[in-house]
């Protein structure tokens, strides 16, 4: 019988650190509201450093055998602080407008209760096109962040269109799939089939 990971771990601590970096950003976004470039990078520093652990503590969890109930809630959540933060920041400064935020925040928030509503048949697995939404939303929010000359300024609509293309996309094929994994799941237990036992990893999509 394999051992069950302890809740105190080094995956867990680095999903913790970015819920913690989440208020950290969002105080130098109210600080750089007075046009201070500074407090603005700082803020930039801080969405790169809770994006990198993103990466890391799903990575570290997998590897090592440390995937936890706590983790699996904890690490969504922590996601979604982390871009709608940062999204309302950009957008109460001036720098991005409305409408982003709303489409990309109402998405996020949908994909977390359709996830709910699937979760007792199963979990629906990581897509390509999952991983590609997160990175350019990233990319995007950094470019936006970061005090760019207005060269290079001028690619962040660009960057941030892509992503909220990526974003709905990603979206709509995840509601398929949750429609199709319950209608299984449902089919399974009136057969009275075992339902689907969730997998480990929360699907980043």
């Amino acid at each position: 019988m394999t051992a069950r990971p302890p809740l105190v771990n080094i995956a867990n601590g680095l999903t913790l650190a970015r819920l913690v970096l989440v208020p950290v950003m969002a105080g130098m976004l109210v600080a750089a509201s007075g046009g201070h470039a500074a407090w603005r990078a700082g803020a930039c520093l801080v969405f790169c450093v809770a994006s990198a652990t993103d990466f890391w503590d799903g990575k570290i969890a997998r590897a090592r055998n440390l995937v936890t109930p706590f983790g699996q809630i904890a690490d969504p959540i922590a996601d979604k602080a982390l871009t709608g933060t940062a999204l309302v920041g950009l957008s109460w400064l001036g720098l991005l407008p409305w409408w982003v935020t709303v489409v990309v925040l109402i998405r996020e928030l949908g994909v977390t209760l359709l996830r709910l509503w699937v979760i007792q048949h199963g979990v629906i697995p990581a897509s390509r096109g999952g991983k590609l939404k997160t990175l350019l939303q990233v990319v995007a929010i950094t470019w936006y962040l970061a005090p760019l000359p207005k060269v290079l300024a001028e690619a962040g609509p660009w960057l941030m269109g892509a992503a909220v293309v990526v974003t709905l996309v990603t979206g709509a094929d995840y509601v398929w799939r949750a429609f199709v994994l319950r209608r299984a799941g449902l089919a399974a237990g009136t057969a009275g089939a075992t339902p689907a036992t969730p997998t480990a990893h929360i699907p980043d999509v």
